[in-house]
């Protein structure tokens, strides 16, 4: 099969068309004939750093995937062949060993880790939600545990996870607040549902939380951001508040959150596929959310250019730009 693999990993790493060996169904695994995939920023970090979790050189990157199933191993009841699925199912190694990503015409996949992609999607779309509809979902419902009336800030609000995010926040009731930085991408998030548009460019917190919540705070607070916007999560709260980051790895002061008595929930929604332990739970997410899927309540926001597999290289120069809105697919054409 051919499959577009990375000899090393830094600055001058590339992806290579090259022919290489189809998998073969095992143990609670399927084979997917792959249709698309999609771009998170961690499968671009992947690519220029070596985090302790990229796939063994020679190696395929990309977690997402849809596609049509060729091949169902032993034990696995949940699928047949000829299924179309959707999930966030490889591109990196862990505790549970390595697992290949999904820029290859075939891709051997855990199937806890799927689920059948939304039947009113197609491929292209369908490859743009496993990781960040799984984030997403974690944060809200798994940690902060959203209700109905919660007033909810969303950071980044027409990114990837906060895009899907404020809809499903919407899907509990919630109330929901988000930052963009410029009118088009206002209008973006009016249309996913936001009711509360704030400029994070001309706005300060204290302003914003004034406005909106009359100074008490906000119930949720989402950080898709990370870095010091993390701390401003931390002033939006309220008193007792929730607030969910999905980007660590930086110095803050912990004093107003222990001010306020705030809860801090770090997502790191690769877990399963690294450690192995808990797999089942992203199937679980992926079926319920393409049940709203289905029914007109969450859809995808997509880059409007897409790409192919052998422009893999293209694709994440794009992203590098952060000049895109919307995530960026790739079609096996």
């Amino acid at each position: 099969m051919k499959a577009y693999r990375v000899h090393e990993y830094g600055d001058a790493a590339k992806f290579i068309g090259e022919e290489v060996s189809k998998p073969s169904a095992k143990q609670g695994h399927v084979v997917v004939e792959v249709k698309a995939s999609s771009l998170n920023p961690v499968d671009h970090k992947l690519l220029k750093c070596d985090l302790g979790i990229n796939p063994a050189l020679p190696g395929i990157l990309h977690m997402d995937v849809s596609g049509v199933i060729t091949e169902v191993g032993k034990g696995v009841t949940a699928f047949k062949t000829g299924d179309e699925i959707y999930g966030c199912a490889g591109g990196l190694q862990g505790e549970a060993g390595n697992i290949e990503g999904a820029l290859a015409d075939f891709m051997l996949a855990d199937s806890n880790l799927i689920a059948l992609k939304p039947k009113s999607l197609s491929f292209s779309e369908s490859a743009a939600l496993p990781l960040v509809t799984i984030t997403a979902w974690e944060g809200l419902f798994d940690r902060a545990h959203v209700k109905k009336e919660d007033h909810v800030l969303i950071h980044g609000g027409t990114g990837g996870v906060g895009h899907i995010a404020i809809q499903l926040a919407k899907q509990h009731g919630a109330r929901v607040a988000t930052t963009v930085s410029s009118e088009e991408k206002a209008k973006i998030a009016r249309g996913l549902g936001a009711e509360d548009i704030i400029f994070y460019r001309d706005e300060k917190v204290e302003d914003y939380t004034q406005r909106l919540t009359k100074g008490k705070g906000f119930d949720v607070v989402f950080d898709t951001i990370g870095a010091d916007n993390l701390d401003k999560s931390l002033e939006a709260a309220k008193v007792s508040g929730q607030v969910i980051s999905i980007i660590g790895g930086n110095k803050h002061d912990l004093t107003p959150m222990h001010m306020k008595g705030l809860s801090l929930h770090l997502v790191f929604m690769l877990l399963p596929m690294l450690t192995g332990k808990g797999r089942a739970h992203h199937g679980f997410v992926l079926n319920n959310v393409a049940k709203w899927i289905d029914e007109g309540s969450v859809n995808p926001l997509l880059h409007e250019k897409k790409f192919s597999f052998d422009q893999a290289n293209e694709a994440h120069a794009l992203f590098a730009t952060n000049k895109h809105i919307g995530k960026i697919v790739l079609e096996n054409n």
